[in-house]
This record gives C-alpha cells, structure tokens and sequence, in this order.
C-alpha cells in the first residue's frame, strides 16, 4: 500500500467534508515503531504540494515530567499507558481548541531538563491538522478526529525497529526488559479494550 493511496483517500475526504475556516483534523495512529511519523512527515508534504496548509502535532512532545509517570506505585505498563500523558489537559488544551482557536498554548516536554516549556501553536483558519501518536484513538480523544488512519505493521517489525532505535535505554538485554515490562503491555492493553484496528477509518499496513 503506497503513501500516494493515504494521500488520495484523505484528500478525498477532506474535499468532500471541508468547510471553509474549518480545520480537518487527521489522526495517524499505531503502535510502536509502527512507521507513524515517517507517514505524518509525508502526508504533510503531499498536503502542502495540493496547496493545504498542514500542520504535525506529535502526542510525544506532550509527554509529563519523569517524576510523574516513573515510580509511581503502579505497574509500568500502567504508567505508560494512563500517566505518561495528561490525558484531559491535552484534550483540554489541544483537540477541543483545534476548530475554535487561531492559537493554541501546549506544554512542551523538554527531554534534556525534564522540564515543561509552554508554547503558543498559530494555526491557519482552514487546515489539513494531522496528529500523530499510540493510544490516539482513546476514548477521551477519538471522537476530535475527522479521518483516522491506523499503522497496522506486525510485532516483529516493530520490535525490531524501537529495539535498534532506543539507544537510551541501555543495552540489548535492557531494551527488551523494558518494552516488555512497560510499552508492550501498555500496547496489549490498548489492543484488546480499544480496538483501535476496528475504529479506524483507514488502515494503512506497513
């Protein structure tokens, strides 16, 4: 399945349900190492080359400090999945605002502080706005998004790709316990009480 086919789908839909100075929201969503920034990237490029103003959020630059979703007294996969985001301030903050707001003021997480830097977004009336990032099709945020397209890529390839990707976490043996640990049943838990595959409204399969 080729990019060239997204872009033909989700333009298609944009035509059909635009409104002008409304925004069209586009969820990319997917597991880890599922290739979701690597799409978002290209389908803002295509979007821009028909002539749409396009704008990436990308749900990991959103993320809480350390303190607030390590060693909390849960299990990791818990904090992973329920705590790694602040879920009701980015819906709040971010997907209630997209239609109404020309600015929008996000707190950025700063990677090398573990600090927050609160940022202003100014956003274009009409807008082809694509979000990309795991869990994107939780209950709080599913329903802000016009067109969402689902990563569907095999466990393997995707264990492959954040194993050799995430350096930070330490050595091989060390990758694996985490995922295992922490992301992966985060990911299992978000499979079986989301069903974010079924949601879609598009599956892209890389």
């Amino acid at each position: 399945m080729s990019i060239f086919q997204v872009k033909e789908t989700l333009l298609s839909r944009y035509q059909k349900d635009f409104q002008e100075n409304r925004r069209f929201i586009v969820g990319i969503d997917g597991l880890g190492g599922a290739g979701k920034s690597t799409i978002a990237n290209e389908l803002r490029h295509a979007s821009e080359l028909e002539g749409f103003d396009a704008h990436i959020f990308h749900l990991d630059d959103y993320i809480v400090e350390t303190h607030k979703r390590y060693g909390t007294g849960n299990e990791e996969w818990y904090e992973y999945y329920f705590l790694q985001w602040d879920i009701g301030m980015i819906e709040r903050e971010l997907f209630e605002k997209l239609h109404v707001s020309g600015s929008i003021t996000l707190p950025f997480y700063q990677p090398s502080t573990d600090t927050i830097r609160i940022k202003p977004i100014h956003l274009a009336p009409s807008a082809v706005i694509l979000i990309e990032g795991v869990f994107l099709q939780r209950k709080e945020w599913r329903r802000y998004v016009d067109f969402m397209i689902y990563m569907d890529c095999s466990h393997e390839v995707r264990a492959e790709r954040v194993l050799n990707r995430d350096l930070y976490l330490g050595d091989d043996q060390a990758r694996l316990d985490k995922y295992k640990r922490r992301y992966w049943l985060a990911e299992d838990y978000y499979i079986e009480h989301v069903e974010p595959k079924e949601s879609a409204d598009y599956i892209y399969r890389s």
